[in-house]
């Protein structure tokens, strides 16, 4: 066995346990931990297929932007797992039974690809790379295919922010088109007072002095 081959079964093995861990942790930060080893691992195996853009692509997006995303979401929130994981392991075998019968098709769908031979690469696919092959086949090829992934990418997100909008009675906001028309003197209002001058009191004043109880001035 080579160092090529003893490098997939190592990253192959690490994908495999850290994907059973996601579903097995606790903690729902552990398993997002485990989440983006699984995608580093799957990284490094495309790394090795020769298919740079798509590991680069894995790395920065998946891990360097969505995960690192869901990460703050789960420490701001601090979402109480215990409840969704009730009856987990009752459902374990079931569970483990479609996964070997998705594993099982994908195996008959892609395992007469992977006895093909791959063709020599002409010198102008080695002088252009993977990447510049790859765009050229995108936007050339699957021009259409591509826009009907965005827009059906962009339906979910609207959809997805249409579900989740939901306008609480005790929060305070403003529509986008009354913070654009506001003016100034819709936001105040100088309002002139007159000065006022305080008389200010002696301050030594003796005051009026009670009469004595039996003497003159008293009553009778």
């Amino acid at each position: 066995m080579d160092i090529t081959t003893g490098l997939f079964y190592t990253f192959a093995a690490i994908l495999l346990f850290a994907a059973f861990r996601v579903i097995t942790a606790r903690s729902t930060v552990h398993a997002a931990l485990f989440l983006v080893l699984a995608f580093f691992s799957a990284s490094c195996l495309w790394m090795m297929l020769s298919a740079e853009f798509l590991a680069i692509t894995l790395v920065l997006v998946y891990v360097g932007a969505v995960m690192v995303l869901f990460l703050f979401v789960v420490m701001m929130l601090d979402i109480n797992a215990d409840g969704f994981r009730e009856g987990f392991w009752k459902h374990l075998p079931l569970a483990g039974l479609v996964g070997a019968l998705i594993a099982l098709q994908m195996a008959l769908v892609l395992m007469r690809g992977f006895n093909l031979e791959a063709p020599e690469p002409t010198p102008l696919a080695l002088e252009m790379g993977n990447t510049r092959l790859l765009g050229i086949q995108i936007y050339t090829n699957y021009l259409y295919q591509l826009q009907l992934a965005a827009v059906l990418l962009l339906v979910a997100i609207i959809a997805a922010i249409a579900l989740t909008l939901r306008e609480r009675k005790e929060s305070r906001h403003m529509g986008p088109a009354e913070q654009v028309l506001a003016k100034k003197a819709d936001r105040l209002r100088i309002v002139k007072v007159a000065p006022t001058v305080e008389q200010p009191s002696a301050p030594n004043s003796p005051s009026s002095p009670e009469p004595p109880a039996g003497g003159k001035g008293a009553a009778p």
